[in-house]
């Protein structure tokens, strides 16, 4: 089982990138796909979620309005794209299979794939 965040790169304050996850080893299909995040010196955070089905997508305050979640499952892949992005989106971005429940959304199991880093300078 293997997931591969990739797309990071260095932008400046307002543009965009789009990040991308794909899975080796397993189908992603079958699981809910959350987005994390973490900057230097700060704990990981949630950033976006997205249902198996791609029907429900969940986003922290601190990307809602300027993010969206989708998969494609016939590339086994899910993206992030990331709009008018700040300083403060500058962190290692990961993904992972998360579960969703009537409380929220988290990470499903005790697994963390490769990362990309985004880095929002001027």
């Amino acid at each position: 089982v293997q997931l591969q965040a990739s797309g990071g790169g260095l932008v400046q304050p307002g543009e965009s990138l789009r990040l991308s996850c794909a899975a080796s080893g397993f189908t992603l299909d079958h699981y809910a796909i959350g987005w994390y995040r973490q900057a230097p010196e700060k704990e990981r955070e949630g950033v976006s979620c997205i249902s198996a089905s791609g029907g429900s997508t969940y986003y922290s305050d601190s990307v809602k309005g300027r993010s969206t979640i989708s998969r494609d499952n016939a590339k086994n892949t899910v993206y992030l794209q990331m709009n008018s992005l700040k300083p403060e989106d500058a962190a290692v971005y990961y993904c992972a299979p998360a579960f969703i429940n009537e409380a929220g959304w988290g990470r499903l199991f005790d697994y963390w794939g490769q990362g990309t880093l985004v880095t929002v300078s001027s």
